[in-house]
């Protein structure tokens, strides 16, 4: 009987340090992968912040994909997460979170929370995210990823971003992660004052231009970035 009993604990022993070494090794595997995206797709791209380099560089991308996706997590492409849905492709992510040259003190509101890679990444940088996603089902799933991940200073809601979070303005910078045609008029008003909005601004069925506007004396400086393709802003927007 003492026998069985110390064979089922070394087992049981045996078992629980497989499974640790397994998971150290799959977490090392991305620790990896993820120094070769900061260095070949963002670096590599020109991207020199190097706090935005610092938390993508940390922030656990494979967590907030499907699990048949985890391979390709860190690959330059978005990839899909639901309901037509998409999480943008590293460089991007770089690139309009390094346009709105942010301040640990900053708060910030995301239009878009998606997959919440990106309130992530802005949660590693700022004092507090706001991220509104119009999809019930996405809202939910990010919110537990961000929770689980230990992000304490994101607010997920489920909501139309058209209309901004006024409870929590002004913002000091706002990001649009789905292609508008316009600039909504209730972010412009919960924007500071030389406050930065991004976004993906032009066609919503094809291609838009990466725009960064800074509010000045209440009107809006505009500056275009880049070329790039997100998925259409629905709700109000497409009224």
């Amino acid at each position: 009987m003492v026998a069985i009993l110390k064979n089922a604990i070394w087992f049981f022993a045996f078992f629980i340090l497989q499974q640790a070494l397994i998971s150290f090794a799959a977490e090392d595997t991305y620790a990896e992968k993820r120094r070769q995206m900061i260095e070949q797709d963002i670096r590599g791209r020109g991207i020199k912040d190097p706090v935005v380099l610092r938390v993508m560089g940390a922030v656990p991308r494979h967590s907030f994909v499907n699990a048949s996706l985890r391979s390709r997590a860190y690959a330059d492409h978005p990839l899909p997460i639901g309901e037509g849905q998409t999480i943008s492709q590293p460089y991007v992510v770089a690139l309009m979170t390094e346009a709105l040259r942010l301040r640990q003190g900053d708060r910030v509101l995301e239009i878009g929370t998606g997959s919440g890679y990106q309130a992530a990444v802005l949660a590693g940088i700022v004092k507090e995210v706001y991220t509104i996603e119009i999809r019930k089902t996405l809202a939910g799933r990010a919110e537990k990823t961000l929770v689980d991940q230990g992000y304490r200073n994101v607010k997920v809601k489920f909501g139309d971003g058209y209309f901004g979070w006024e409870e929590y303005a002004p913002f000091d910078a706002i990001i649009i992660t789905a292609a508008a045609n316009h600039i909504p008029p209730s972010l412009i008003r919960q924007l500071k004052e030389n406050g930065r909005l991004i976004v993906p601004l032009g066609s919503t069925v094809y291609y838009q231009m990466l725009t960064l506007a800074t509010k000045r004396k209440g009107e809006l400086e505009v500056e275009q970035l880049s070329p790039v393709a997100f998925v259409p802003m629905v709700g109000e927007m497409r009224k």
